[in-house]
């Protein structure tokens, strides 16, 4: 599969299969994170991998999902993640500025774990406070953000923006549909639409 085709199978997965990930896989997506462009190669990001199974279910209650339809799309009894990857911002190292960084080093975890198989949702949407005291989180570090992970159990499907909204939803037969802006319509070359 090619990065482009890469980048297209991937979907915010909130329903997932129970199987374990081997932790090799989630060092993986660590290691792709980690050499993502940094500003000034600073590295202030750290991350946590929680597979620990008595961990899941409280870092589960620290999250909310699917703002447009909860809680339709809430994974259920049996589809939570099966681990997740804590990113951190080392205070010590930069205090502002860190959402680029992170950004970038997200999206490489992410696309690492296309192609590895597995899906993810990454979220901003977490209880910071109380995932820090679940995990004894140093003060000197602020949490950014959360990616979910396991084997898919659901297959969204992208699409064109209809009738200019960007709500995804699910339909009858439960398969969540996601919009996405037409190219034709944020193209821009020359200050002229292309």
């Amino acid at each position: 599969m090619s990065i482009f085709q890469t980048i297209f199978k991937r979907r915010t997965i909130r329903s997932f299969k129970q199987d374990a990930i081997q932790p090799e896989k989630l060092k993986k997506l660590v290691d792709a994170a980690r050499v993502a462009p940094q500003a000034a190669n600073l590295q202030p990001l750290k991350y946590v991998i929680i597979n620990d199974e008595k961990l899941l279910e409280p870092i589960f209650k620290t999250t909310a999902w699917a703002g447009y339809i909860r809680p339709a799309a809430d994974p259920q009894e049996g589809q939570k993640p099966v681990a997740y990857i804590l990113i951190l911002v080392d205070s010590e190292i930069k205090k502002e500025g860190y959402d680029v960084d992170a950004g970038a080093a997200v999206e490489n975890l992410l696309l690492t774990a296309v192609e590895e198989g597995l899906g993810t949702a990454w979220l901003g949407a977490i209880d910071r406070k109380k995932i820090k005291e679940l995990l004894n989180i140093p003060d000197k570090y602020i949490i950014h953000t959360l990616v979910a992970l396991g084997y898919p159990g659901e297959n969204p499907v992208i699409e064109d923006e209809k009738d200019n909204s960007i709500r995804y939803y699910k339909d009858e037969n439960n398969v969540l549909h996601v919009p996405k802006r037409k190219l034709e319509d944020i193209v821009f070359f020359n200050n002229k639409i292309v």
